[in-house]
């Protein structure tokens, strides 16, 4: 019984693991996204 609450301990940590991934994940395309809008401003200015 013990080794089986260690085990879903375990998957839980895990999956918590993952889903702290995925909001990295998130919150670095909203960085790469920032800065390809500055980018596109910055074009948008030289032109001008």
């Amino acid at each position: 019984m013990a080794t089986k609450k260690k085990a879903v301990k375990k998957k839980a940590k895990k999956k918590a693991v993952k889903k702290k991934a995925v909001k990295k994940k998130a919150v670095k395309k909203k960085a790469v996204k920032k800065k390809a809008k500055k980018k596109a401003v910055k074009k948008k200015a030289k032109k001008r």
